[in-house]
């Protein structure tokens, strides 16, 4: 089964990172009044971070021979300022740092969600749902330290080394270019260490966006693993998983510890320079409080170093996730509105097919200049094979999926002219699966009629025969059920979903297994409601239970990419065809039971 979770994404030779984190400047945008108030304190920080090694500096040259008291009062007064200054800019760059980079992930998020809504259901029939989870969740939230502590940082310590480049070379500029000898060092092994770390880091998120899938697929199919008593598989498969995700990150985390130790290494270095440079000579001359405060000057200079290597690892670990992220909203949704589409006026529910030719895929073909018209009010059955597209007539009426060829019109309008929204507000759909969302019962009716009252949604449920088994719950309609209503039966959530599209008013109404679910008793009480709710509606009903579409105005038998058979019941039973052999087949296999 762990084979079936393929990569989505591979990684890019040329990664677009300058473009990526472009894009995540352009969330800053609206934030911008923070961002130059911190840029503010930022600057006031070190300027305080400046005036302490030079105060320094003066203790030793100037107080301690001079003997000079009211100069080291002054020194002393003017270090406590800056000591109370400094922990004050700490506090405010951590609070509105923090703060600013949870405001962009929100908004990142966000954006990422809505984006998510829009795309068509093939985008969804060709991923896992746990590998889209994770970009929702897993990702964003891997980026909450470069955003939260890293990038307004990084810009200050980059800040703090020019300063302090300025300043070094303003006292001695020979001790200056001993400092950042090594630098050209660091540099190239940084480049070296890059490359390496952002394939760690790529391969670290495969496994993990693997591992996610395979949990979610694994809870979700819960009940039918523990009906095979298939836990011990699961769980061999799952140790493989969880075991190739382990590996992953030991390697990213193995690649990313190289480069602190070898900037600190630097340093130290760095220092020793100074060291023989001012004490032993090497032609630079300059005082004991000189040089004790140049040595705190090139701490300086290296720590900020140090912080943004390792700003730099995450950058470049961030730099996968921010790929994964990005390339997920680039993915344009197959369903859009034309730059032209208008809203769809009030529809009366005449449909036509005109020469339609559709398929899943470019090299599969489900129908071929499929032709047929409904007239508004009319009921149609669909029936057929499993797989002959009984489904997939309903699915591009509601324009989940668009048509290759031909054109499918409601009351003469091309559906690809008006937007979708406003198109499936007045198309019900009910599938065979209903989902019900966690939250009451009443809530979830309401979820057809955001607008709707209590007396409405009571109304709706009574007419489809949901009301006496809702009013025999503790708490009514406010019971509180929980995601796909694990508590109900299945008849029950059905029920609920009648309800819910009955409170929508559709135009057009789609039934897609919709009873199937539901025991023979319950459907014959449920008939009264049917009736209503077909009332006045243009009906597409696709059923195996062939004695629930009896009563339809049309049967369109499905197959070989067409309409095979089309007629009442009585007219298909009188002419012994498909229909006839489906229907008598399916009565002797009833009765028989």
């Amino acid at each position: 089964m762990a084979q079936a979770f393929r990569d989505e994404e591979a990684l890019q030779e040329k990664p677009n990172n300058k473009e990526n984190f472009k894009r995540i400047g352009r969330y800053l945008v609206p934030y911008k009044k923070q961002v130059i108030l911190l840029l503010l304190v930022i600057l006031l920080a070190n300027i305080i971070m400046i005036l302490g090694p030079y105060l320094t500096s003066l203790v030793i040259d100037v107080v301690i021979p001079n003997g000079d008291t009211r100069l080291l009062v002054m020194i002393i007064i003017t270090y406590a300022i800056l000591t109370v200054l400094s922990g004050w800019t700490t506090r405010y760059r951590l609070w509105h740092i923090t703060l600013l980079g949870q405001d962009v992930l929100k908004d990142m998020r966000s954006d990422l969600f809505i984006h998510i809504q829009t795309l068509s259901f093939s985008f969804f029939d060709s991923r896992p749902h746990g590998s889209i989870l994770i970009r929702v969740v897993n990702y964003i939230n891997n980026l909450s330290n470069i955003l939260s502590s890293g990038l307004i940082n990084v810009i200050s310590d980059v800040i703090s080394v020019m300063v302090t480049l300025i300043i070094m070379l303003a006292i001695d500029v020979r001790l200056t270019l001993y400092s950042i000898i090594l630098l050209p060092i660091l540099l190239w092994v940084t480049l070296i260490i890059k490359n390496k770390q952002r394939k760690a880091y790529d391969e670290l998120s495969q496994k993990q966006s693997k591992l996610n899938s395979y949990i979610h697929e694994s809870i979700a199919g819960i009940k039918t693993t523990q009906s095979f008593t298939r836990e011990s598989l699961n769980h061999s498969v799952f140790s493989d998983v969880s075991n190739q995700q382990r590996d992953a990150w030991m390697n990213a985390v193995k690649v990313q510890f190289l480069l602190g130790p070898i900037v600190q290494n630097i340093a130290i270095i760095t220092v020793s320079f100074i060291y023989f440079a001012g004490i032993r000579g090497l032609g630079v001359n300059v005082t004991t409080g000189v040089l004790i405060a140049f040595v705190a000057y090139v701490n300086n200079f290296w720590n900020p170093i140090v912080n943004i290597g390792n700003f730099y690892n995450s950058i470049v670990s961030g730099s996968v996730y921010l790929e994964r992220i990005f390339n997920m909203m680039d993915i344009k949704p197959e369903i859009e509105d034309a730059p032209d589409a208008f809203d769809m006026p009030d529809v009366e529910g005449h449909v036509t097919f005109d020469n339609v030719t559709f398929g899943y895929e470019e090299n599969q073909t489900i129908f071929e200049n499929l032709n047929f018209e409904v007239e508004a009010g009319e009921t149609i059955a669909l029936v057929g094979p499993t797989g002959a597209g009984k489904s997939t007539i309903t699915n591009m009426i509601s324009r989940f999926y668009d048509v290759r060829e031909g054109a499918i019109l409601v009351d003469g309008i091309d559906i690809r002219d008006v937007t979708v929204n406003s198109l499936r507000d007045q198309i019900g759909v009910m599938l065979q699966e209903t989902f019900i969302f966690s939250g009451t019962i009443l809530e979830n009716i309401r979820y057809g009629q955001l607008d709707a009252t209590e007396e409405e949604i009571i109304e709706a449920a009574k007419i489809v025969k949901a009301h006496d088994f809702i009013s025999e719950l503790k708490n009514g309609y406010h019971t509180y059920i929980h995601e796909k209503g694990s508590s109900l039966s299945v008849g029950q959530r059905q029920l609920i979903s009648f309800a819910r599209t009955l409170l929508a008013n559709p135009k057009v109404l789609i039934l897609d297994e919709a009873t199937s679910s539901i025991d023979t008793q319950t459907e014959i009480l449920l008939q009264e409601g049917l009736n209503r709710l077909l009332e006045g509606r243009t009906a597409f009903i696709v059923a195996h239970r062939l004695s629930t579409i009896r009563n339809s105005d049309r049967i369109f038998y499905i197959g070989d990419k067409k309409i095979l058979e089309a007629g009442s019941h009585d007219e298909l039973m009188e002419k012994q065809g498909r229909y006839y052999t489906l229907y008598k087949t399916q009565s002797e296999l009833l009765s028989s039971i």
